[in-house]
């Protein structure tokens, strides 16, 4: 009965990402050595010695000019993959994660994998606002929920709204209204905004935990530090994501209370 120690398996995967290419390649599917050396991209000599660490672990088995893997080998391979994964996303995120209101944002981080990650620069400061104003001016609709309101996305779905380019449903924190209402331009936006017939807005007193856009192809998370200070922006097409951020908004949509143009003060 082998008795390996299972961390001492991790590690002699861990030292060649030719050995898990290889597992993974017969996953897919059996194949010849020659066909597993050009997929997976190494000389012979060493796919001869990483084959033959395999099979003596049981993972693979030659059968006539082809290898295959085996039941064990699968349960290894699927196992390394899902973490390697799961590593390469966890890197991903290591330098937005602390802006992450993980409590808020209940689906696993896994469904960000793919997700495109924007941060400020010296060069480029407003890039996470750039963003999102690029995904709400290529989308015909829009759900957003926010506890700000940045002047240029006031202006973008105002324009976009009155010449009936896009229809939006948002709902926004009291104090992002009643700053809107303080400035007279700002308020003339938002007047116009709430007068189209493409544009619905709700207003809620309660804490909005983070700000959210999901159009036509894109779910769009705008990250701010305790100071409301923006660090970053995550948008994805995971169905996942945009299903939790559907849900969210109508939870806060549910309890929000419709803005009328009467309501906007003068």
């Amino acid at each position: 009965m082998t008795d390996a120690d299972p961390l001492e398996e991790i590690e002699f995967l861990a030292r060649s990402a030719n050995r898990i290419e290889v597992l993974a390649a017969l996953v897919e599917e059996p194949q010849t050595r020659q066909s597993l050396a050009d997929s997976v991209g190494v000389s012979q000599p060493t796919l001869g010695r990483i084959l033959r660490d395999l099979t003596k672990r049981k993972w693979v088995r030659a059968d006539g000019d082809q290898y295959r893997v085996t039941a064990t080998g699968e349960l290894v391979a699927t196992g390394i993959t899902d973490l390697r994964e799961r590593l390469a996303t966890e890197t991903k995120l290591r330098d937005v994660i602390e802006w992450i209101p993980t409590d808020t944002v209940d689906v696993g981080l896994h469904h960000f994998a793919d997700a495109r990650i924007t941060t400020p620069s010296q060069t480029r400061p407003n890039a996470p606002i750039k963003r999102m104003l690029e995904l709400l001016s290529e989308t015909d609709h829009a759900l957003l929920l926010s506890h700000a309101f940045n002047e240029q996305k006031l202006q973008l779905i105002r324009d976009r709204s009155v010449e009936g380019k896009l229809t939006t449903r948002g709902v926004f924190a009291e104090d992002a209204i009643e700053a809107i209402e303080a400035t007279a331009d700002l308020r003339e936006l938002l007047a116009d905004i709430v007068a189209s017939e493409a544009a619905e807005i709700r207003v809620v007193s309660t804490d909005i935990p983070v700000a959210i856009e999901v159009t036509d192809s894109r779910t769009h998370l705008l990250l701010r530090n305790d100071e409301g200070i923006v660090r970053a922006s995550l948008d994805t097409d995971d169905e996942t994501v945009r299903a939790w951020a559907e849900r969210l908004h109508e939870k806060y949509w549910s309890i929000g209370t419709p803005l009328s143009v009467d309501d906007i003060g003068d």
